[in-house]
Formats: structure tokens, sequence, C-alpha cells
């Protein structure tokens, strides 16, 4: 048997701890496990890195403890507007959506979209009706709209509160039979403007797999992410560089710090099954689980 991996994140930020119940905390460790393992066990029985990235991905658009499908944040106009992006590194093949409404699941639909339309990248209501030309799954709008997001947008709308959700949720993962895939998704920014399009549905911003070198995905705050090209800035670092995958992601949430500031953390993983979580954040939710090794999960970021 091949060496495989899988790791996962479900956000990284920097908050006050007494901002997470105790509660929301386990529950959220709950969904970590289950998404590793749904991604894990696609490996272990030979299946591939993409459909183990969908896998966990969808594992945690399907969770309302995540920034994602199910649990987005609601924009300014209190509407849910979700991005997602998938990536093959054998083939460098990508599909991403943006603005989505009603899909169950955006990543899926980013899969879709990478493999039966000619395009890389959709929006908005031409991403919705490809959803529908190809039967995906669709839910009404009450299904996404949580009450803790109603709750952060009605903060957030009377000025109250200080700090918006910024969530991602991600997957990157090696095959046995050596290859390489990313799938990232989120839910966006809590009272984000209509339109905002952040890093997680663009190819090299939020999300890059190369056979070449590594997968990587990306969280935090989208605009300093996108403008820093992280996720590929990480890929350029393994391949013409010949970083480590670990020192790599270090380096590229250090880049340029004094113009990028911001929450940033990465995860990777190389061709070698090497990997890599690393953030400047207190709290990044985050899992991994190498071969038949036991799994990892944690929240704060000083969990070993």
């Amino acid at each position: 048997m091949n060496k495989y991996a899988i790791v996962i994140h479900g956000g990284a930020v920097t908050m006050d701890p007494s901002e997470l119940p105790p509660e929301e905390e386990a529950a959220q460790r709950e969904g970590l496990h289950d998404a590793l393992q749904a991604g894990w066990e696609v490996l272990h029985r030979g299946g591939s890195a993409l459909d183990a990235v969908e896998a966990a991905v969808n594992s945690m658009e399907n969770n309302e403890h995540f920034n994602a499908g199910r649990g987005s944040s609601l924009n300014k106009q209190g509407e849910v507007q979700m991005d997602a992006s998938i990536m093959d590194g054998k083939t460098l093949k990508a599909g991403a959506v943006e603005g989505v409404r009603y899909v169950k699941n955006p990543v899926s639909l980013a899969r879709t979209v990478m493999e039966k339309c000619e395009h890389v990248y959709l929006s908005g209501e031409g991403a919705i009706e490809f959803a529908l030309q190809h039967g995906l799954d669709m839910e009404a709008v009450h299904y996404f709209i949580t009450e803790k997001a109603q709750q952060e947008w009605l903060e957030i709308m009377q000025e109250e509160a200080k700090v918006s959700q910024k969530d991602t949720v991600g997957a990157v993962a090696l095959d046995q039979d050596g290859n390489l895939a990313v799938a990232t998704s989120t839910g966006g920014i809590e009272g984000q403007l209509k339109g905002r399009v952040g890093d997680s549905p663009v190819i090299g911003g939020g999300s890059y797999a190369s056979n070449e070198a590594c997968a990587v995905s990306a969280t935090g705050d989208g605009e300093v992410i996108l403008r820093g090209a992280l996720a590929h800035g990480v890929y350029a670092l393994v391949k013409y560089k010949g970083l480590p995958v670990e020192e790599a992601c270090r380096a590229a949430i250090e880049l340029r710090d004094e113009d990028l500031k911001g929450d940033k953390g990465m995860i990777a993983v190389d061709r070698e099954g090497n990997i890599a979580l690393e953030t400047n954040t207190n709290i990044m939710r985050r899992g991994y689980r190498v071969g038949e090794q036991e799994p990892f999960v944690a929240i704060w970021s000083d969990e070993e």
C-alpha cells in the first residue's frame, strides 16, 4: 500500500477564547473528525485524491457549525452567497463557482464545472443554472440560514460586532497513486457586500494543486490571501526553491506581513506525503491523517 494522506481545515481566526462556547467547540471537533474520516476512507480503499477532498469538504458543507454550505454567513442583504473551488494536481484541471445560492454542496458544483464545462469559473445565476442542468442537489433558502448566522448578521448590522465571521473549509490529499488534489469552500464574510469574491474560489489564491510539488488550501482574511496569491506562492516555494512544504507555508504566511496584515492559515501536503498546518491565528480548526496512523484533530493553535 503506497503512502497516502489527508489534511483538512475548518477556518482560521483570531478571537477571544471566551467567544467560543464549550458546546460549539465540541461540535466543531466532532465535525472535523467526521470530515477527516469521510476523506480518509476514500483514500484508504484506494480512491482518488479528488474524491477524498470532495467528500471531506461535503461533510463540512453539510454541517451547520462550519462557514460553508449549510452554515454559511450572510451578506449585507441577509443572503447566502457561497464560493468554492477544486483542483486536480495530476492534470491541473480546476473548477470554481462564486456567488452561489440554493446548491447544497458548492464544491461538488465546482467539480462538475471542472469535469463538464469548457470554462474554469462560473458565477451567480449562471452557476446555479449549470447546477440545475446537471442535477445537483438543491435546497431552499431556509436550509442554509442558521440561527447562529442570523444572530451574527443582526449584530453586525447593528454595529455591535467587532469581529465578523470569515472562516472557510478546505481539504488537501495525496492518494495511493501519487496524485494530489485540493478543495476549498466558504460562505464568505458575515455582512460582506453583495458580489464580493474572496480567495476560496480563486485558483492560486486560496487553492492550488500540482503533482509536481504540493496541494494547498488557505483560510483567513480573503482579501489578504488574494493579494498575496498565497496558495500558488506555497507551490512556487516548494517547486522552484525546494523548500519543505511546512517551511513554504510559514514563508507564505509571513510574506510582506507589513503590507499583507491579517489572519492567515494554510494546510498542504506534498507528493511525498509530508503535511503542513500553519497559521498566525490562535484558532485553526484542523485535522490530518497519514496512512493508517491515528487521526489528529485540533481547534486551538497551540494544540500538539
